[in-house]
């Protein structure tokens, strides 16, 4: 989602970097020489050699690869790296996209925005609009979208709870034959019994795809006294500050995996998340830590001390030649993945919003308050383009 979730997808990037340092030379502005997806107050954007695309009100997909947007009485599917109009359908004004499902066939909307708190209702309107046409719901309570299943047969939703005053969630998943919505399974694939749903807050959202586009990885931070399924079902009383919600798209389970003090006591922005075939990190710039999870077990491997930057809105990339890159105000820290060890950092000329790859690894793209600045494979910066409003850099397309 493009305001209560920050959506990366890291994985599979090829840059390869050195761990030292350049002075920056002074550039002057240019357009970016690949195509990128980012956040701003004007909506998503598209950026690249042609300059800028406002797109407006519009959403991507959890990898960038399918974007929908709201558009002269329509909703239409465009390619993002061309920026050409894919297909339209024709829809009654009111309708926002909200959720893409991962091979782009089928986009949900609702009548409203998404936020971080939604107003109270006593039903909600959604459509999904797939291969086989339009379907609209009237579902009781206040139930926002969240993510499709793998096979395009269900819809992951957010039902908030109380409807009169929403305030906290349980994930559930809409069937969309039949209209109706149930529970998720448990990780061994049996149905959650009744009362040991989890209910969430929506505080510090924040999720990546998993590299086979299987699993959605969600950090959720500020959750004193949560206690997921498992401490439901055993009478534990639960407590984790912080913990990644795991939502398998395709065999419909979710587990949390918890992590350790002090994850999710600091502010929000300071922490942020990376996935590829072999890892799930988390980053806590606030207190100054990063974890390594396994994403087959569940599992935390790992947790290395990094610089600590307090206040600062944090970034991460992963490279295939064996780097973390974690971004946190104007540094960007190198880190060798084997050891945990910072290699070397770089300046960037304006606090770090998202860090973004080329795919020829030649470049790291670096968003920041009213512009985008590229880096060389040595960290030296090597262009800039003015990008007002700009608020998350989001995608290599």
């Amino acid at each position: 989602m493009t305001t209560r979730r920050n959506v990366l997808m890291l994985a599979g990037s090829a840059l390869v970097l050195s761990g030292c340092r350049e002075s920056a030379p002074a550039v002057a502005a240019t357009a970016a020489p690949d195509r990128l997806l980012a956040e701003s107050e004007r909506g998503l954007l598209r950026l690249g050699p042609f300059g800028e695309q406002v797109l407006g009100a519009a959403v991507a997909g959890f990898d960038g690869a399918h974007v929908f947007r709201s558009h002269d009485g329509g909703l239409e599917q465009i390619r993002p790296d061309t920026g050409l109009t894919l297909r339209r359908t024709p829809l009654t004004d009111g309708w926002l996209p909200r959720v893409v499902a991962t091979d782009g066939r089928a986009c949900a909307l609702s009548r409203s925005g998404a936020s971080d708190r939604p107003a109270a209702r006593a039903r909600t309107p959604l459509l999904v609009v797939g291969p086989d046409g339009e379907k609209e719901y009237d579902l009781p309570g206040v139930i926002e979208p969240d993510a499709f299943t793998a096979d395009g047969t269900g819809l992951f939703v957010l039902d908030w709870l109380p409807a009169t005053a929403p305030d906290h969630y349980r994930v559930r998943l809409l069937d969309l034959a039949g209209g109706e919505i149930r529970p998720l399974f448990t990780r061994d694939k049996t149905p959650v019994p009744a009362g040991a749903e989890e209910e969430m807050r929506g505080d510090g959202r924040q999720a990546v795809l998993s590299a086979d586009r299987k699993m959605l990885f969600t950090l959720y931070t500020h959750q004193p006294g949560h206690r997921h399924t498992r401490d439901l079902l055993s009478g534990r009383p639960g407590g984790a500050h912080a913990f990644v919600h795991v939502l398998h798209l395709a065999e419909g389970w979710a587990y949390c995996l918890d992590l350790p003090h002090p994850f999710g006591e600091g502010p929000v922005a300071g922490h942020a998340l990376a996935a590829d075939d072999r890892h799930l990190f988390v980053a806590d710039v606030n207190s100054g830590k990063l974890a390594w999870a396994d994403p087959d077990s569940l599992s935390i491997e790992r947790v290395v001390d990094v610089p600590a930057t307090t206040g600062a809105t944090a970034a991460l990339a992963v490279t295939t030649d064996d780097r973390v890159l974690l971004g946190a105000g104007r540094t960007v820290t190198v880190l060798d993945r084997a050891s945990g060890g910072a290699t070397g950092s770089w300046t960037v000329p304006g606090p770090v919003r998202g860090l973004v790859p080329s795919r020829d690894g030649s470049r790291l793209y670096a968003g920041g308050p009213d512009r985008l600045t590229w880096l060389s494979r040595t960290g030296a910066v090597i262009g800039w383009a003015p990008v007002p409003g700009l608020a998350a850099l989001r995608h290599v397309v």
